[in-house]
This record gives C-alpha cells, sequence and structure tokens, in this order.
C-alpha cells in the first residue's frame, strides 16, 4: 500500500477512537465510531485475497447495523429527554438498544458471530488492531453509560461471553480464531464487572490490551498462523518458547502471574456484592479458556517437531526483526501482580 494513503489510514483509526473517546455528543460519538470503521475496512481487505473480502463484508455489515442502532438508540433518547448529552441517558429503551449495539461492535456473545470469522480472515497485525484499538471506543461508551445501563442485561451477556469464549477455542487450530474467542472471553469478565465498580473494568482492560498485544506479537514474530506452526517455535528461538508459556498461562488468569489480579480483583468484588454463585459460576468458567491455553503452551513449548536429522536446534539466521516491543510486554504481561494492593 502506498505509504502516504497507509499513514492517511492509520491517522483516520486513531482520530476516531480519539472522538469518541473526548466526546459527550451522541452525534459525535457515533461519528468516532464511524470514522474508525472506515479507516479499518481498507486495512482488512489489503491482501486481495477472497477470506479477506469475505471478512472486510462481514465487519462492515456488522459495525454498520450496530452504528445504525447506537444512532437510533440516541435519538430516542434525545426525543425524550430532549438532550444529546451521553451521560444523560434515561430512557430504558434506549439504554436497552444501545447495550445491544455496543455489544455487536465489541463481539460480546451472543453478536460475536462475526469477530472469530473476520480474524480469520485478516493477517496478524490487523487481527491485533482488531482486538486491541478498536475495542476503546466502544468500551469508552459503555464506561460513559454504565450508571444507566441494566445490569442483568450486562451480567448475562458478560456470563454467557465467559463461556462462549471457553466452548469455542476448545476444538480450534487457527491462533486468530483462538485469539478471538479468548477476547471474547476477556470482554465477557468486563461485561460482568461494569456496573459494580467501573474502575476495575478500566485495569481488566488495560491488562487485556497489554497481554493481547504481547501474544499478538509473538504469534507475527513466529509467523504462526495455526496451532502445527507453533511446534517449530521452541527451535527458532527457545527463550521466546519459555516466554510465551509464562504469557499463556497469564491469560489464563493462573497466580502468581499479571492475568491473576483482574480475576482476582473481580470475584472479590462479585462476593462482597453477595454474588457467590455469579462468582463461581466466572471461575469455572475459566477452566473452558484455560484448557486451550495449556493446549497452545504444550504444544510451543514442551513437543518437538519432527525432523530427518539428529540436530536438535533448527537451522535459523539472526532474527532482524526489533524484539523491543515484545520483550517489554512480555515482561509486563507476567509480573505486575505485586502491584495489586494499589487497586484494592
Amino acid at each position: 500500500m502506498n505509504p502516504i494513503m497507509t499513514s492517511l489510514i492509520l491517522s483516520s483509526l486513531a482520530l476516531g477512537t480519539v472522538i469518541t473517546l473526548t466526546s459527550f455528543h451522541w452525534l459525535l460519538a457515533w461519528i468516532g465510531l464511524e470514522l474508525n470503521t472506515l479507516a479499518i475496512i481498507p486495512i482488512i481487505t489489503k491482501q486481495h485475497h477472497p477470506r479477506g473480502t469475505e471478512a472486510t463484508t462481514k465487519y462492515f455489515l456488522t459495525q454498520a447495523a450496530a452504528s445504525a442502532m447506537l444512532l437510533f438508540s440516541s435519538t430516542i433518547n434525545a426525543w425524550s429527554t430532549g438532550t444529546w448529552d451521553i451521560t444523560q441517558l434515561t430512557s430504558q429503551p434506549a439504554c436497552i438498544m444501545l447495550t445491544m449495539a455496543l455489544s455487536m461492535k465489541l463481539g460480546l456473545a451472543p453478536l460475536h458471530f462475526w469477530l472469530p470469522e473476520v480474524l480469520q480472515g485478516t493477517s496478524l497485525k490487523t487481527a491485533l488492531i482488531i482486538t486491541t484499538w478498536q475495542k476503546l471506543a466502544p468500551m469508552a461508551l459503555l464506561f460513559l453509560t454504565q450508571h444507566a445501563l441494566n445490569p442483568t442485561t450486562l451480567l448475562t451477556m458478560g456470563l454467557l461471553s465467559t463461556f462462549v469464549g471457553g466452548w469455542g477455542g476448545l476444538n480450534q487450530t487457527q491462533t486468530r480464531k483462538i485469539m478471538a474467542f479468548s477476547s471474547i472471553a476477556h470482554l465477557g469478565w468486563m461485561a460482568t464487572i461494569l456496573t459494580i465498580s467501573p474502575t476495575i473494568m478500566i485495569l481488566n482492560l488495560v491488562l487485556y490490551l497489554l497481554m493481547t498485544t504481547s501474544m499478538f506479537t509473538v504469534l507475527i514474530f513466529t509467523t504462526s498462523k495455526t496451532i502445527k506452526d507453533l511446534t517449530t517455535t521452541w527451535t527458532i528461538s527457545p527463550t521466546l518458547s519459555s516466554l510465551t508459556l509464562i504469557l499463556l498461562m497469564s491469560l489464563g488468569g493462573l497466580p502468581p502471574l499479571t492475568g491473576f489480579m483482574p480475576k482476582w480483583l473481580i470475584l472479590q468484588e462479585l462476593t462482597s456484592h453477595n454474588l457467590p454463585s455469579l462468582a463461581t459460576i466466572l471461575a469455572l468458567s475459566a477452566l473452558l479458556s484455560l484448557f486451550f491455553y495449556l493446549r497452545l503452551s504444550y504444544t510451543m513449548a514442551l513437543t518437538l517437531p519432527p525432523t530427518t536429522t539428529q540436530n536438535q536446534l533448527k537451522w535459523r539466521f539472526c532474527p532482524k526483526q526489533k524484539t523491543t516491543v515484545l520483550s517489554t510486554t512480555l515482561v509486563l504481561s507476567a509480573l505486575l501482580l505485586p502491584t495489586t494492593p494499589l487497586f484494592l
């Protein structure tokens, strides 16, 4: 792609999110979301492949429907309240419609159908953008309107998302689809805690972005698109393979790693609000996700690919890519648990 066009598209992508993050008017927020959607479409379809075209079509139709629903809900709210202020959300039908619209934009179950298919049809770098940067604007709107949203609806969608994310990832062999279902499960945890403790939701979002960025950076660095590709990782870079094992355990939420922090705080908050049964179900649903993280870990760090020579290490050149970002995010994804008292 032309460098000027690339910089223009990436600038539009950033600008769309910033407009939504800083707006208090529904029309401005909608414009930011639309700019965001229109900017990412050329990035998805860049590889000129039938799968890329299919992914672009699915993404566009889903996001357009969600944007239309969001605009309709804000219009209903403005008609009943007389204001376009985002924080003045009082109309109940508008609240439910807004929840559905933002859930569709994020990929929360049962409106998650587009996310695995779109990620499968894109490159790893584009999948990284969709699962991280594209979540910021809808999450910001959910955060701004959380006082007016129906807690039962969000709790139901959150629980459903954690189970769908866990069950859906069990039989996958494509790393992009596995990361899509991982994203759905993490979003479910965020939706569950949103109305109870928005600050913990923000913490969960930051750590999710950190760990997902780390995992996609590893996949990009090793060019691994399937689980089978991961079997050669150990012979290419033993150190990276060992660190990725720790990263996957952190994504699964095992102590004493970073990923345990948001799950611990969420379960503690739910229990303190007399919701122990909900906390138990959420903790059990995390086991489903942990299973496919363990599957990836086993394939990546504990198995060797079949080889016709006696050499354990594969012939390799020095990596040409810089690993500064990767090493930084990997360390943060594993070692932030001691900072938990700051958020209690």
